[in-house]
Protein backbone atom coordinates (compact mmCIF):
# COMPACT_ATOMS: atom_id res chain seq x y z
CA UNK A 1 0.00 0.00 0.00
CA UNK A 2 1.36 3.27 -1.09
CA UNK A 3 2.43 6.03 1.74
CA UNK A 4 1.89 9.56 1.16
CA UNK A 5 4.24 11.99 2.18
CA UNK A 6 3.29 14.49 4.72
CA UNK A 7 4.71 17.19 2.32
CA UNK A 8 2.98 15.46 -0.62
CA UNK A 9 -0.15 17.51 1.16
CA UNK A 10 1.43 20.39 0.84
CA UNK A 11 2.08 20.45 -2.77
CA UNK A 12 -0.07 21.93 -5.10
CA UNK A 13 -2.35 19.33 -6.74
CA UNK A 14 -0.83 20.24 -10.34
CA UNK A 15 2.68 19.88 -9.18
CA UNK A 16 2.10 16.49 -7.93
CA UNK A 17 0.81 15.36 -11.36
CA UNK A 18 3.75 16.77 -12.96
CA UNK A 19 2.92 20.04 -14.10
CA UNK A 20 5.34 23.16 -14.16
CA UNK A 21 4.21 25.63 -11.53
CA UNK A 22 4.87 29.63 -12.47
CA UNK A 23 7.70 31.45 -10.51
CA UNK A 24 6.19 34.97 -9.97
CA UNK A 25 10.01 35.62 -8.77
CA UNK A 26 11.35 35.07 -12.79
CA UNK A 27 11.13 37.37 -15.32
CA UNK A 28 8.63 36.89 -17.77
CA UNK A 29 9.76 35.90 -21.15
CA UNK A 30 9.81 38.98 -24.05
CA UNK A 31 7.80 38.22 -26.67
CA UNK A 32 9.88 37.28 -29.77
CA UNK A 33 10.50 40.35 -31.90
CA UNK A 34 10.78 40.37 -35.85
CA UNK A 35 13.93 41.48 -37.41
CA UNK A 36 13.95 44.64 -39.26
CA UNK A 37 14.49 44.41 -43.24
CA UNK A 38 17.13 46.24 -44.64
CA UNK A 39 15.08 48.92 -45.52
CA UNK A 40 13.72 49.24 -42.29
CA UNK A 41 16.88 49.10 -40.69
CA UNK A 42 18.09 52.06 -42.86
CA UNK A 43 15.46 54.05 -42.14
CA UNK A 44 15.55 54.21 -38.58
CA UNK A 45 19.30 54.60 -38.76
CA UNK A 46 18.16 58.13 -41.15
CA UNK A 47 15.94 59.17 -38.38
CA UNK A 48 17.98 58.61 -35.56
CA UNK A 49 21.29 60.79 -37.37
CA UNK A 50 18.85 63.57 -38.36
CA UNK A 51 17.72 63.33 -34.71
CA UNK A 52 20.84 63.83 -33.49
CA UNK A 53 21.66 66.00 -36.47
CA UNK A 54 19.10 68.85 -34.88
CA UNK A 55 20.00 68.70 -31.18
CA UNK A 56 23.91 69.27 -32.59
CA UNK A 57 22.40 72.29 -34.45
CA UNK A 58 19.92 73.37 -31.57
CA UNK A 59 22.91 73.72 -29.39
CA UNK A 60 25.38 76.03 -31.28
CA UNK A 61 22.52 78.37 -32.67
CA UNK A 62 20.86 78.44 -28.90
CA UNK A 63 24.83 79.84 -27.65
CA UNK A 64 24.74 82.25 -30.73
CA UNK A 65 21.38 83.93 -30.19
CA UNK A 66 22.33 84.67 -26.75
CA UNK A 67 26.02 85.80 -27.63
CA UNK A 68 24.16 88.51 -30.38
CA UNK A 69 22.05 89.55 -26.90
CA UNK A 70 24.87 90.48 -25.61
CA UNK A 71 25.64 94.46 -25.27
CA UNK A 72 28.22 95.69 -27.94
CA UNK A 73 31.10 97.43 -27.75
CA UNK A 74 33.04 98.95 -30.85
CA UNK A 75 30.24 97.11 -32.97
CA UNK A 76 30.85 93.32 -31.52
CA UNK A 77 29.34 91.41 -28.93
CA UNK A 78 31.08 92.50 -25.53
CA UNK A 79 31.70 89.02 -24.80
CA UNK A 80 33.84 88.91 -28.15
CA UNK A 81 35.58 92.28 -27.66
CA UNK A 82 36.88 90.78 -24.32
CA UNK A 83 38.06 87.86 -26.40
CA UNK A 84 40.45 90.41 -28.32
CA UNK A 85 41.33 92.19 -24.92
CA UNK A 86 42.62 88.97 -23.78
CA UNK A 87 44.29 88.23 -26.79
CA UNK A 88 46.01 91.79 -26.57
CA UNK A 89 47.41 91.37 -22.90
CA UNK A 90 49.18 88.07 -23.73
CA UNK A 91 50.67 89.17 -27.27
CA UNK A 92 52.00 92.67 -25.21
CA UNK A 93 53.49 90.34 -22.39
CA UNK A 94 55.72 88.90 -24.72
CA UNK A 95 56.04 91.38 -27.18
CA UNK A 96 59.79 92.79 -27.04
CA UNK A 97 61.80 95.44 -29.00
CA UNK A 98 64.49 92.42 -29.50
CA UNK A 99 62.26 90.45 -31.57
CA UNK A 100 62.45 91.81 -35.37
CA UNK A 101 60.54 91.19 -38.40
CA UNK A 102 62.22 89.27 -41.09
CA UNK A 103 64.01 91.13 -43.81
CA UNK A 104 64.84 90.92 -47.27
CA UNK A 105 67.23 91.67 -50.05
CA UNK A 106 66.12 94.76 -52.31
CA UNK A 107 65.24 92.68 -55.44
CA UNK A 108 63.27 90.55 -54.16
CA UNK A 109 61.08 93.80 -53.63
CA UNK A 110 57.91 94.68 -55.29
CA UNK A 111 58.16 97.10 -57.89
CA UNK A 112 54.68 97.26 -58.30
CA UNK A 113 53.50 98.17 -54.53
CA UNK A 114 49.67 97.26 -54.17
CA UNK A 115 47.64 99.96 -53.18
CA UNK A 116 44.57 99.13 -50.63
CA UNK A 117 42.66 101.64 -48.99
CA UNK A 118 41.93 105.45 -49.89
CA UNK A 119 40.10 106.19 -47.02
CA UNK A 120 42.26 110.08 -45.75
CA UNK A 121 43.14 109.99 -49.31
CA UNK A 122 40.32 111.92 -51.09
CA UNK A 123 40.99 115.40 -50.26
CA UNK A 124 43.23 117.34 -52.04
CA UNK A 125 46.64 118.54 -50.25
CA UNK A 126 49.65 121.00 -50.95
CA UNK A 127 52.41 119.11 -50.27
CA UNK A 128 54.46 121.90 -50.50
CA UNK A 129 52.63 123.41 -47.38
CA UNK A 130 52.21 120.51 -45.74
CA UNK A 131 53.48 119.90 -41.97
CA UNK A 132 53.93 117.26 -39.31
CA UNK A 133 51.50 118.44 -36.67
CA UNK A 134 52.64 117.56 -33.26
CA UNK A 135 50.03 117.76 -30.61
CA UNK A 136 51.47 117.99 -27.25
CA UNK A 137 49.16 118.01 -23.95
CA UNK A 138 50.26 122.11 -22.54
CA UNK A 139 51.80 123.37 -25.20
CA UNK A 140 51.43 124.45 -28.73
CA UNK A 141 51.42 121.78 -31.84
CA UNK A 142 55.38 121.28 -33.62
CA UNK A 143 55.32 121.93 -37.02
CA UNK A 144 58.11 119.54 -38.76
CA UNK A 145 58.64 119.85 -42.61
CA UNK A 146 59.54 117.07 -44.41
CA UNK A 147 63.19 118.53 -45.15
CA UNK A 148 63.77 118.41 -41.34
CA UNK A 149 62.92 115.05 -41.41
CA UNK A 150 64.65 114.32 -44.29
CA UNK A 151 67.44 116.15 -42.55
CA UNK A 152 67.61 113.40 -40.14
CA UNK A 153 69.37 109.54 -40.68
CA UNK A 154 67.58 107.58 -43.05
CA UNK A 155 66.55 104.27 -42.48
CA UNK A 156 65.58 101.81 -44.67
CA UNK A 157 63.73 98.61 -44.36
CA UNK A 158 62.71 95.38 -46.87
CA UNK A 159 59.76 93.42 -45.22
CA UNK A 160 56.94 91.29 -45.88
CA UNK A 161 53.86 93.93 -45.61
CA UNK A 162 50.53 92.20 -44.74
CA UNK A 163 46.99 92.68 -44.49
CA UNK A 164 44.38 91.86 -42.53
CA UNK A 165 42.37 90.54 -45.15
CA UNK A 166 44.82 87.94 -46.18
CA UNK A 167 47.27 88.94 -48.55
CA UNK A 168 51.35 90.05 -48.44
CA UNK A 169 53.81 91.30 -50.31
CA UNK A 170 57.71 92.31 -49.78
CA UNK A 171 58.07 95.63 -49.71
CA UNK A 172 61.13 98.27 -49.44
CA UNK A 173 60.51 101.65 -48.01
CA UNK A 174 62.66 104.35 -46.00
CA UNK A 175 62.34 107.27 -43.64
CA UNK A 176 63.21 108.43 -40.36
CA UNK A 177 62.88 105.94 -37.59
CA UNK A 178 59.90 106.83 -35.25
CA UNK A 179 61.71 106.22 -31.78
CA UNK A 180 64.70 108.72 -33.07
CA UNK A 181 61.82 111.23 -34.15
CA UNK A 182 60.37 111.28 -31.02
CA UNK A 183 64.00 111.58 -29.05
CA UNK A 184 65.03 114.63 -30.92
CA UNK A 185 61.92 116.35 -30.22
CA UNK A 186 61.65 115.30 -26.76
CA UNK A 187 57.93 113.28 -27.44
CA UNK A 188 56.26 111.11 -25.83
CA UNK A 189 56.93 111.50 -21.84
CA UNK A 190 54.69 112.98 -19.55
CA UNK A 191 55.81 116.25 -18.08
CA UNK A 192 58.37 116.03 -15.28
CA UNK A 193 58.28 112.21 -15.59
CA UNK A 194 60.22 109.56 -16.94
CA UNK A 195 56.87 107.95 -17.76
CA UNK A 196 55.77 107.41 -21.43
CA UNK A 197 52.33 107.88 -22.51
CA UNK A 198 50.55 104.06 -23.01
CA UNK A 199 49.51 105.02 -26.34
CA UNK A 200 49.64 107.16 -29.94
CA UNK A 201 46.67 108.11 -32.19
CA UNK A 202 47.46 109.44 -36.04
CA UNK A 203 45.12 110.72 -38.46
CA UNK A 204 45.05 111.66 -42.17
CA UNK A 205 45.04 116.03 -42.71
CA UNK A 206 41.20 115.05 -43.50
CA UNK A 207 40.88 112.99 -40.16
CA UNK A 208 39.06 110.89 -42.82
CA UNK A 209 41.40 107.79 -41.76
CA UNK A 210 42.93 107.67 -37.79
CA UNK A 211 44.49 104.70 -35.58
CA UNK A 212 45.41 104.29 -32.21
CA UNK A 213 48.68 102.14 -31.63
CA UNK A 214 50.26 101.54 -28.26
CA UNK A 215 53.87 103.09 -27.26
CA UNK A 216 55.81 100.19 -27.52
CA UNK A 217 55.03 99.30 -31.05
CA UNK A 218 55.77 102.56 -32.66
CA UNK A 219 59.08 102.42 -30.82
CA UNK A 220 59.79 99.03 -32.12
CA UNK A 221 63.14 99.66 -33.89
CA UNK A 222 61.91 98.91 -37.02
CA UNK A 223 58.95 101.31 -37.40
CA UNK A 224 59.60 104.43 -39.50
CA UNK A 225 58.00 107.72 -40.73
CA UNK A 226 58.32 106.97 -44.33
CA UNK A 227 59.08 109.28 -47.35
CA UNK A 228 60.20 106.80 -49.77
CA UNK A 229 58.81 103.67 -51.36
CA UNK A 230 61.34 102.20 -53.53
CA UNK A 231 63.88 104.93 -53.73
CA UNK A 232 61.46 107.13 -54.99
CA UNK A 233 59.30 109.66 -53.22
CA UNK A 234 56.07 108.40 -52.17
CA UNK A 235 52.96 108.65 -54.41
CA UNK A 236 49.54 109.99 -53.50
CA UNK A 237 47.68 106.92 -53.07
CA UNK A 238 50.63 105.21 -50.95
CA UNK A 239 50.54 107.70 -48.82
CA UNK A 240 52.03 111.09 -49.88
CA UNK A 241 54.23 113.21 -48.31
CA UNK A 242 54.53 110.44 -45.17
CA UNK A 243 53.04 107.68 -43.56
CA UNK A 244 53.71 105.19 -41.47
CA UNK A 245 55.38 102.03 -41.45
CA UNK A 246 54.95 99.91 -38.59
CA UNK A 247 56.37 96.17 -39.29
CA UNK A 248 55.08 94.39 -35.94
CA UNK A 249 51.04 95.56 -37.07
CA UNK A 250 49.07 94.79 -39.75
CA UNK A 251 48.46 96.95 -42.70
CA UNK A 252 45.55 98.28 -41.69
CA UNK A 253 47.89 100.56 -38.65
CA UNK A 254 49.88 101.64 -41.56
CA UNK A 255 48.63 105.03 -41.55
CA UNK A 256 48.92 106.70 -44.79
CA UNK A 257 49.29 110.88 -45.68
CA UNK A 258 50.01 111.71 -42.02
CA UNK A 259 48.59 115.08 -40.76
CA UNK A 260 49.15 114.90 -36.93
CA UNK A 261 50.61 112.70 -34.09
CA UNK A 262 49.55 112.72 -30.08
CA UNK A 263 50.67 110.60 -27.54
CA UNK A 264 47.53 109.73 -24.73
CA UNK A 265 46.82 108.16 -21.47
CA UNK A 266 43.59 106.80 -23.31
CA UNK A 267 43.05 104.48 -26.22
CA UNK A 268 42.42 107.21 -29.51
CA UNK A 269 39.99 106.52 -31.68
CA UNK A 270 40.76 103.58 -34.28
CA UNK A 271 38.84 103.36 -37.66
CA UNK A 272 38.79 99.74 -38.45
CA UNK A 273 38.53 99.16 -34.33
CA UNK A 274 35.36 101.21 -34.83
CA UNK A 275 33.89 98.93 -37.25
CA UNK A 276 34.24 95.51 -35.56
CA UNK A 277 38.18 94.59 -35.76
CA UNK A 278 40.45 93.94 -33.21
CA UNK A 279 42.23 97.04 -31.85
CA UNK A 280 45.53 95.96 -31.44
CA UNK A 281 46.25 93.78 -34.58
CA UNK A 282 49.69 92.69 -33.81
CA UNK A 283 51.82 90.66 -35.64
Amino acid sequence: MATVDENDEKRPENELHGEAIPNENLPAKKPHREELTSEQQIRRRTLKAFAWFGLAGIVPYSVWKWIMIQPKEARLPKVFREVLTANEKVANSYFSNVNLAPTFPKEQAAKNVRVNGKDGLRSPIDKEAWRLTVERPGQKPLLVSLDELKAMPKQEIIYQFKCIEGWSQIQHWAGVNFAEFVTKYQLGKKTGSDDWYPYVGLKTPDGGYYVGIDTPSVLHPQTILAYEMNNEPLQDLHGAPLRLIIPVKYGVKNLKRIGSIWFSDERPRDFWAERGYDYHVGL
